[in-house]
């Protein structure tokens, strides 16, 4: 019933409709004028009332996210490249208003994506690039640093807009590595647990399944990995039970630092 219910929830989700900001907002609705006559008792006169304009939610939620798949991959893998300092860095596809921003405050950051951005941002130089289409010659071993967080999960998928391809992470893999020189460095993170497709929003990887095919082109130097509470686990030791048991992982993030063979 349980499973039920979730599948639901998300597709109320995809069409815009969130049960539960909708449950704590009528919450709130009488704290809200009650909050709002306490105010206007206050009120001296050098303030405008305005058209009214609530906020119905936001008393119940924590003051920011410090956890999760995105926040600890974006501080991790940005201050691994600013101790890195490679000449050049390329992003595949992960969050500008994140990781990117994370990396363009200190150093000049080129961003491939299917998508386009359409405003111009100090030392982000974007490139519209759809990497499960052929590598120009011109753009082979063009960079010695490279990352993709939390975005190869989504090739072949069609959710931004790409063609359908069953093994776009595949061809997306193998690009990836054109474009990075031999003893480069790729940053690469995805969701880990049993080996799935939750189309069109992701494919999550087995550890069983990943590995062998990201060991054929590089060397594994590095591996931390979020867990199913948020919780960042740093230089997690790689084994065999580990890898077996995804790291007791049912939808994780894998944050895999690789050196190009």
């Amino acid at each position: 019933m349980k499973k039920y219910i979730i599948y639901a929830y998300r597709w109320f989700i995809a069409i815009g409709i969130d049960f539960k900001i909708m449950f704590f907002a009528l919450k709130s609705i009488p704290e809200f004028f009650f909050d709002l006559y306490k105010f206007k008792k206050l009120s001296n006169g050098m303030f405008h009332f305005d058209r009214l304009y609530p906020c119905l939610s936001d008393r119940y939620d924590q003051s920011g996210v410090a956890n999760g798949h995105y926040f600890h991959q974006d501080l991790l893998v940005a201050k691994k490249i600013y101790r890195s300092n490679p000449l050049r860095h390329i992003d595949i596809g992960s969050r500008v208003d994140g990781f990117v921003a994370h990396v363009a405050t200190y150093r000049p950051i080129d961003v491939i994506d299917i998508r386009p951005l359409s405003v111009n941002i100090e030392n982000i130089n974007f490139i519209k690039m759809d990497l499960m289409c052929d590598i120009k010659e011109a753009d082979i071993e063009i960079c010695d640093s490279i990352s993709c967080l939390h975005a190869l999960e989504h090739f072949g998928l069609g959710r931004y807009g790409d063609p359908i391809n069953f093994n776009g992470h595949i061809i997306g893999l193998n690009n990836i590595s054109k474009l990075l020189k031999k003893g480069g460095k790729f940053y690469l993170s995805v969701p880990i647990g049993v080996n799935r497709i939750e189309f069109n929003a992701h494919r999550v990887f087995s550890m069983t399944y990943l590995l062998p095919i990201l060991l054929e082109k590089f060397e594994l130097y590095n591996f931390s990995y979020v867990n199913d509470f948020g919780v960042l686990v740093e230089n997690s030791e790689i084994n065999e039970i580990n890898i077996e048991e995804n790291y007791q992982c049912k939808y994780g993030c894998g944050i895999f630092e690789l050196v190009k063979k």
